[in-house]
């Protein structure tokens, strides 16, 4: 089964090896047919501590690295 990728902006960098991406996902509602912007935090794991708040960066699936972080950063999406 393949790795869910996710795209999303840096919210938070103040842990440790730690991120918190913002990713927002886009949908039609059932019934109204209108666009609904829907958004989750997801902590990742960020080992050299190289993303900043307002990058924008691709998470991959992964397996529990603590309490709540079970996800990593793949690659810088701008580069």
């Amino acid at each position: 089964m393949p790795k869910r990728i996710l795209q999303g902006v840096v919210t938070s960098d103040k842990n440790e090896q730690t991120i918190t991406v913002l990713v927002e996902r886009r949908f039609k509602h059932p019934l109204l047919q209108k666009t609904v912007r829907k958004s989750k935090k997801y902590r990742a794991h960020d080992a050299e501590n190289k993303f900043k708040t307002g990058d924008t960066v691709r998470i991959e699936e992964c397996a529990p690295i603590s309490k709540t972080k079970r996800w990593t950063v793949v690659v810088d999406a701008t580069a």
